[in-house]
């Protein structure tokens, strides 16, 4: 048998998928990203807030036998977690791998469970960051539901880039806010149950707050703070605490 032609390096991998998938839908990054042997294996991260269930969607009707990974910071709101059961049941998924912080690291570092009170950065560091790489390490690359119209480092956002190593793909860059809005409805998907009490952007019980008409759909994340991202993208391999939820 011939032997198969080594791959292109991570960059020109990434110029070339952009290139090729600049003028297709969603629905077709999902689905070839999935199966693209220059992309390697690949898992979701979800965190089943307010928008996941679009691009739960898409990736369950490609392969519902995709690792899903949903971040359980042992601080969410009890809707999120039975939003998670939910949606997975629905959609069909087969690999949802919930995963938790290191206990013995929040033993050590907050065993009250009030290190957000004090430094919000350090505490999902502990909740998400830290057990969020580990449970990516085995795959060469991850799907995430983050969007153009979210702002910051994001307005240039493509279909695919790179991040510490791994290909990151980015399904839904290019949609806007009616886009989504939309599929959800187009498709009869749930709702998380919070959105409708005036929680547009959904993350750990205690640092999320209702948002009033007119404030920035982010305004309820670390109310009263300038940090609005937990710190789980990187660019350049650099942390990036602007955003929002994946």
């Amino acid at each position: 048998m011939p032997l198969e032609a080594p791959l292109a390096p991570l960059e020109e991998r990434v110029a070339d998928l952009n290139a090729r998938y600049k003028h297709h839908s969603a629905t077709q990054v999902v689905r070839d990203a999935l199966a693209a042997p220059e992309i390697g294996p690949l898992a979701m991260v979800s965190s089943f807030g307010a928008e996941s269930v679009v691009l739960l969607h898409m990736v369950a009707r490609a392969d519902r036998t995709t690792p899903v990974i949903f971040l359980d910071t042992q601080m969410l709101f009890q809707e999120t977690l039975d939003y998670q059961v939910e949606v997975s049941e629905k959609l069909g998924l087969t690999d949802v791998r919930v995963i938790h912080p290191d206990t013995d690291q929040v033993f050590k570092r907050d065993p009250d469970n009030i290190l957000h009170l004090a430094d919000t950065d350090a505490c999902c560091d502990l909740r998400k960051v830290e057990p969020l790489a580990n449970a990516i390490a085995p795959f060469d690359g991850w799907i995430t539901g983050r969007k153009r119209f979210q702002g910051g480092k994001r307005v240039d956002l493509q279909f695919f880039e790179i991040e510490d190593g791994r290909i990151k793909v980015n399904p839904l860059a290019h949609w806007a806010p009616e886009d989504v809005q939309d599929y959800m409805i187009n498709n009869r998907l749930p709702r998380h149950p919070l959105v409708g009490r005036g929680f547009p952007s959904i993350g750990c019980a205690p640092c999320t707050s209702p948002v009033k008409p007119g404030e920035d759909p982010r305004a309820g994340r670390w109310r009263g703070a300038e940090k609005t991202e937990c710190g789980i993208h990187f660019v350049d391999g650099k942390m990036v605490r602007v955003g929002a939820e994946q």
